[in-house]
């Protein structure tokens, strides 16, 4: 069966759709008739069941959208795969449960490697900004259960994810911030603690 070519409109769509959910938030009906520029919501729902039924995206059980595919099978030369965008903390739960997969972004395999599993995380406050990482960037994650010392790292601390420098010293962890602010302090652990990943690279320009 031939795979369904999406109109300019469904394109248009499907790309609101993702940003949205870039930046945490499911875009209701009404959302996309505004993007869309229609002046019914009927017609923004009849393209979210097409993109629906063409497998691009889906509707969870809460009702909110998730995306499924990338937007464009045209550039096969720009090889992706889909990494899971995990929100910004783990919640109480395993850093890559299915729960906490809020939608799936292609990235090129010149960043996410073939050999190894990746996720994004959305960077929360300005801890590491001046390792280049701001309030509300995605970064790509690979992921993994050591570092070498003075790495950026993924850490789950309590069940929450924090993005730091790591270093070790003889059986003491520190987790240092990269912050011209004084009220950022270095995180001091000797034992529940877990390295979830290895930042790679900040990803931005998905507006």
């Amino acid at each position: 069966m031939p795979k369904h070519q999406l109109s300019p409109n469904e394109t248009q769509a499907l790309r609101f759709i993702r940003n949205s959910l870039i930046h945490s938030k499911s875009p209701s009906i009404r959302d996309i008739q505004k993007d869309l520029g229609y002046s019914s919501p009927r017609s923004a729902a009849l393209i979210v069941e097409k993109l629906i039924k063409a497998g691009r995206i889906e509707r969870k059980n809460d009702g909110r959208l998730r995306l499924l595919k990338e937007l464009s099978e045209t550039n096969s030369y720009a090889r992706t795969i889909l990494v899971p965008l995990v929100g910004t903390a783990a919640c109480g739960m395993p850093l890559l449960a299915e729960e906490n997969v809020e939608t799936m972004i292609p990235v090129s395999t010149e960043l996410a490697k073939p050999g190894h599993r990746y996720f994004l995380l959305r960077a929360k406050g300005d801890s590491m900004d001046q390792a280049g990482i701001s309030d509300g960037d995605l970064v790509l994650v690979r992921q993994q259960s050591t570092a070498d010392s003075g790495k950026v790292v993924v850490a789950l601390i309590d069940d929450e994810a924090t993005i730091k420098e790591f270093h070790r010293s003889q059986n003491t962890v520190v987790l240092k911030p990269r912050s011209n602010s004084s009220r950022h302090r270095p995180i001091i652990l000797t034992k529940e603690f877990q390295i979830q990943g290895l930042v790679l690279t900040t990803i931005s320009g998905l507006d």
